[in-house]
């Protein structure tokens, strides 16, 4: 019996799995999808014009030995790449092909964006002999990549980051919308992206600027009288990085303004990078208009560092300065600051403060004394994985089944619940939360809230439970 698509790539995969590091697989395989498979051409879907560009040039290899394993020498693999890019013409989705390298068989398709009308700013470009005046780009020259620590937690928005300052504008992630809680490297990466543009194209104009100063220059113009100017200025940049857009909420005549500057430099090929602590879906106070932009290239999260992550930042920091700590010293700091990269780096410069100014040797018995007055004095942030824990312990179950797919009626109860509180006591976005309990979507976790809401409401016994599971959160 021939085997179906499902049963093909299945196999597939179970040979890249023993061959990549398991968080390479997480990222780049798993979200694959298998369509279709006629005669020896198999046919994926993958999510973003991203995946595709980077299965290309990372995988290919095993890609096409595996295609070979289980199809013959003359396999062949087709990429659909579902591209969500909407505008006030066509906002229905389309699926396109892209071409392949190597033996992999694919039609060519010409690279078009989503046509723009009704744009009534004048473009500056066509004024004869105009030139560029030195733009200031506002970047910190400690943000690059560098210093930029990769993890699970941010390996897809640091590779997407890295590809845009490669070939900014010209990738078909753009903008590259970059979204998570505060203090998790939002701004250190878009700067990042930003300073590697400029290293590379020493041409190219590159602006970082914050959503708000972003208001307060567009109000300052409107009261000079001087807009077109600011319109004309903001037009010339070739990587425009704004930075907070969750800001732009409520700012109608900002976000009109901005909305038609981002139509001119998106239709000249260049560059927008976008930071916000909240995914496209979930910003409010904006118009749908401006959202459907930000939907237009690759959204990327940015997590809550894990346990590894938060140690190898901790060691690359002290490296950076120059200072040397005991190992069990840098394990217990990753171990107790959990919630985000900012804190992680303020404890240890709180610990080195406290050393220097009382010229004491940092012992392990110091900074269990610092770090635990630090964390006992601050307002700790609930975090999910510690939402997990809570739950699991209260059901008697451990985490790794609570993330596993596992369909019990008991399992997917307590990951609701889990879900319920997350959203509830973070400020992480739905997708984050989704991603960090069992690999689920934005979706998914929204049915599991109002499931609970439901439930506690018509169920006395699961209320109890709800009750008993927030007790124990807020004893945090």
């Amino acid at each position: 019996m021939n085997k179906d698509h499902n049963e093909v790539w299945k196999s597939c995969l179970s040979i890249i799995r023993d061959n990549i590091p398991a968080p390479s697989f997480r990222t780049w395989f798993i979200p694959i999808q298998p369509l279709k498979l006629e005669r020896n051409v198999l046919t994926i879907q993958v999510p973003s014009p991203f995946f595709y560009e980077y299965l290309e040039e990372h995988f290919i290899d095993i890609l096409r030995k595996t295609i070979r394993k289980e199809l013959g020498k003359d396999a062949m693999l087709e990429y659909n790449v579902v591209m969500d890019n909407t505008s006030t013409i066509n906002s229905k989705p389309y699926t396109v092909k892209l071409p392949a390298k190597d033996n992999v068989n694919l039609q060519n398709r010409p690279v078009s964006l989503p046509l723009v009308s009704d744009i009534a700013i004048k473009n500056p470009f066509v004024i004869p002999g105009i030139k560029k005046v030195h733009v200031n780009p506002q970047l910190n020259p400690v943000n690059t990549f560098g210093n930029f620590v990769e993890g699970d937690c941010n390996r897809l928005s640091r590779s997407a980051g890295y590809a845009v300052a490669n070939n900014p504008g010209k990738t078909a992630f753009n903008p590259l919308f970059l979204y998570g809680p505060s203090g998790l490297g939002k701004t250190h990466l878009a700067q990042a992206i930003g300073i590697e543009v400029k290293n590379r194209f020493q041409d190219k104009t590159v602006l970082y600027v914050a959503a708000n100063k972003f208001i307060t220059q567009f109000s300052e113009s409107t009261r000079s009288n001087t807009r077109n100017d600011f319109l004309h200025f903001y037009q010339m940049i070739d990587v425009l990085i704004i930075d907070d857009v969750q800001d732009f909420a409520g700012k109608e005549k900002s976000q009109d303004t901005f909305f038609h500057i981002f139509n001119q430099l998106h239709q000249s090929g260049k560059q927008l990078i976008l930071t916000s602590d909240r995914s496209p879906i979930e910003l409010n106070g904006l118009s749908k208009r401006l959202i459907s932009r930000f939907k237009w290239g690759l959204s990327a999260d940015l997590q809550v560092p894990d346990y590894s992550t938060r140690l190898s930042i901790l060691k690359q920091k002290l490296y950076n300065d120059g200072i040397e700590l005991e190992d069990q010293i840098i394990e217990y700091v990753a171990s107790n600051i959990t919630t985000n990269v900012r804190e992680l780096e303020g404890a240890l410069v709180s610990l080195l403060a406290q050393s220097t100014l009382n010229k004491k040797t940092i012992t392990i018995e110091l900074a269990k004394k610092i770090i635990d007055n630090l964390v006992k004095n601050t307002k700790r942030e609930i975090t999910i994985e510690y939402i997990q824990k809570v739950v699991c312990d209260y059901f008697d179950m451990n985490v790794d089944v609570l993330q596993s797919k596992t369909r019990k009626r008991e399992i997917v109860q307590a990951r609701q619940i889990a879900m319920f509180f997350s959203k509830n006591l973070t400020s992480s976005s739905l997708s984050t939360i989704g991603s960090q309990i069992g690999g689920k979507d934005h979706a998914t976790v929204l049915h599991a809230y109002k499931t609970v809401n439901n439930l506690a409401e018509t169920n006395k016994e699961f209320k109890e439970y709800i009750k008993d599971i927030e007790k124990k959160l807020k004893v945090f």
